[in-house]
């Protein structure tokens, strides 16, 4: 009898590819492995799932909208019936386990389990854990870590440290320079800048590049620019008149862009965070001012407190962010210590890590 696994979360890319990293190396451990994923009605995993080729249940639930308390009127219901679609979901496919990787769909689920009893799992991959992962944490089996550091915020004993798994094609990937920036048009001998805001784009992010792109053009800096679906045909119309700057709303090639990239500037996601220590890529970080509890910056801290990385803040970053880069990116010394430092971050098995404990529970 196949055993079976519920992995429930979504909402961003920073949620949704390490789930799907955990899914392949726990399929490669046990080929009979049923899957299935639960997120939530109209967010991005409900697309993203099923193109990797796994069956998603979607619910009727939403996070606090903290810029309009009015929006959150519904909330309550919407919980209640969330928790509703779940029972019924665990009595269809009777989980023997369940894993939540962070998003809206996470709650319901893991504090489902904890009520029946059956072995839960969470991925805190932030260096500041979110609240629902602290209250969902007292009852985990096991707390996998993306980061070290957080005893401080769960029981010493249920928190192991795996990292955070990164894409297996960004693990892997054997792309010389020449050949990622060959793959976006670009000359393979310029110095290439990439400038990615997150799987929903950086609108700050968008207009500092926006504002500083002829100073870029001028100094001889190619641009790789992945702008978010938002903004894509107005930077894709103001792009016409210069050379060597190529954008996108979304990249699902990441391993060219980071091997095509001297330089990165990102938000601080704890997956672009891990994507970039295993690629080996010195960054500017710009991190989400209105993250939970500020843990983009917190995430970018860790890094910047060992030399690893830089930080504007979001508000700087239309005065700072083009300066900081012109200096940093015909800076070769300073490029390759930064370089040596954010290599010490990388975990590159952080799946297999997850995988193994969670085989040992079912």
């Amino acid at each position: 009898m196949s055993r079976r696994l519920i992995i429930a979360g979504g909402g961003t890319g920073g949620h949704i590819f390490p789930a799907l990293a955990i899914a392949g190396a726990l399929k490669k451990m046990d080929s009979s492995l049923e899957l299935l994923f639960v997120g939530a009605k109209g967010k991005m995993e409900m697309e993203k799932i099923p193109q990797a080729g796994y069956t998603i249940v979607g619910l009727d639930i939403a996070g606090f909208n903290r810029s309009s308390l009015l929006k959150n009127i519904g909330l309550l219901w919407k919980l209640l019936k969330s928790f509703w679609q779940v029972r019924q979901l665990f009595k269809q496919f009777r989980p023997h386990a369940v894993l939540g990787v962070g998003g809206y769909a996470s709650f319901p689920v893991l504090r489902y389990a904890q009520a029946i009893g059956i072995p839960n799992f969470l991925h805190e991959a932030n260096s500041f854990a979110g609240r629902t992962n602290q209250l969902l944490a007292k009852k985990a089996t096991t707390v996998f870590a993306g980061v070290k550091g957080l005893e401080k915020f769960f029981a010493q004993a249920t928190v192991c440290f795996t990292g955070n798994p990164v894409r297996t094609s960004i693990v892997q990937s054997i792309v010389p320079a020449e050949a990622g920036r060959l793959h976006f048009g670009l000359d393979p001998a310029g110095p290439t800048l990439f400038v990615v805001g997150g799987s929903l784009g950086a609108h700050s992010i968008n207009l500092a590049i926006e504002h500083g792109l002829d100073r870029l053009v001028k100094a001889g800096v190619q641009l790789i620019w992945q702008t978010g679906k938002n903004e894509e045909l107005r930077l894709r119309q103001l792009i016409q008149r210069y050379q060597g700057v190529w954008v996108a709303p979304f990249i699902n090639e990441m391993e060219y862009a980071y091997a095509a990239a001297d330089l990165v500037v990102a938000r601080a996601g704890a997956l672009t965070v891990a994507e970039l220590a295993v690629a080996e890529k010195p960054v500017v970080f710009v991190p989400f001012p209105l993250a939970a509890e500020d843990h983009q910056t917190a995430n970018a801290k860790q890094l910047v407190e060992q030399q690893a990385a830089l930080l504007v803040t979001d508000g700087e970053a239309q005065q700072k962010l083009i300066a900081v880069v012109l200096d940093l990116i015909m800076d070769k010394t300073k490029l390759l210590q930064m370089q040596t430092q954010i290599k010490t971050f990388g975990v590159r098995d952080a799946d297999q890590r997850i995988a193994t404990e969670i085989m040992k529970w079912i």
